[in-house]
């Protein structure tokens, strides 16, 4: 059986980059094919509409949300409309857990969810970010995801709504991830060396505060000289977290114990640790 995995990618975070790029790494999986409908940049009605219609139409066995700020109106629309369809969906979104009655109000749902507290809101502020700014701080973000271990585990629970869909469940049927992607559930099983461990937790620690600092700088202070430097201090912390990230790896590879689980064709994950070795 083919499952087939829809990404609706509402406006951007570094999650959803990555979203089915995990899912089959060397596109070479014969179990699934993805689909991916995007709003661009903006979440306004008539991008979240044209989303919606291209994933009815395409039909998928579920249905990946994946948008910053998961409970605003826009991903909460589409998600409903996609449920309505019979498509089964899960939430992928940065920290809403603050936001305490919408947050209640999706776990009480029939949704899934998978909440990424390191996936930070950017520094958007025009004298600040350009283009460049905004591609660097996303590669940072995305290395602190992927080397702390929160994207391996956002992919195990996607495969195990596929593994699902291949026993033959469906629709309601399903058990759809219900996670908040702590730093102790990221880094659990990641690591051998200590001290790689502990740059990893400190890394994703960062990351998650770097969220703070950028509301602060979009949108409560409001003279320009000062909210440059608070945001400019927020991409810096997610630099410092990317290298506190690549130097746990790099004590990894001295051990020769770098933890790596790809997909076969059929989807089975097999691992490894040693370079120079087949995956089981």
């Amino acid at each position: 059986m083919v499952v087939k995995v829809g990404i609706a990618k509402l406006g951007n975070i570094a999650s959803g980059v990555m979203a089915e790029l995990l899912l089959d790494e060397r596109a070479d999986r014969e179990d699934i094919v993805t689909f991916m409908a995007t709003s661009g940049t903006k979440l306004q009605p008539e991008d979240i509409d044209r989303v919606v219609n291209n994933m009815k139409a395409w039909s998928p066995d579920f249905c990946i949300v994946v948008s910053p700020n998961g409970v605003l109106p826009g991903p909460t629309q589409a998600r409903e409309a996609l449920a309505a369809a019979g498509i089964p969906c899960i939430v992928i979104t940065d920290d809403i857990t603050t936001k305490k009655e919408q947050f209640e109000a999706l776990k009480a749902s029939k949704f899934g969810y998978i909440i990424m507290k390191a996936d930070s809101m950017i520094g958007a502020r025009r004298e600040f970010l350009d283009p460049i700014e905004m591609a660097d701080y996303n590669g940072n973000l995305v290395k602190v995801l992927a080397i702390t271990g929160a994207f391996r585990k956002m992919q195990i629970e996607l495969d195990k709504v596929i593994d699902q869909v291949k026993a033959g469940k469906k629709g309601d049927q399903l058990e759809l991830p219900k996670v908040v992607m702590t730093v102790d559930r990221a880094v659990d099983g990641e690591f051998t060396n200590p001290y790689a461990l502990a740059k990893a937790r400190a890394a994703y620690e960062i990351a998650q505060q770097v969220a703070g600092v950028n509301v602060r700088g979009c949108f409560m202070v409001r003279e320009w000289e000062k909210y440059i430097p608070i945001v400019s201090s927020a991409h810096e912390m997610m630099r410092q977290a990317m290298q506190l990230c690549e130097e746990a790896r790099e004590l990894e590879k001295g051990m020769d114990a770098v933890l790596r689980k790809p997909h076969k064709k059929d989807g089975e994950i097999v691992a490894k640790t040693k370079l120079i070795s087949k995956p089981e």
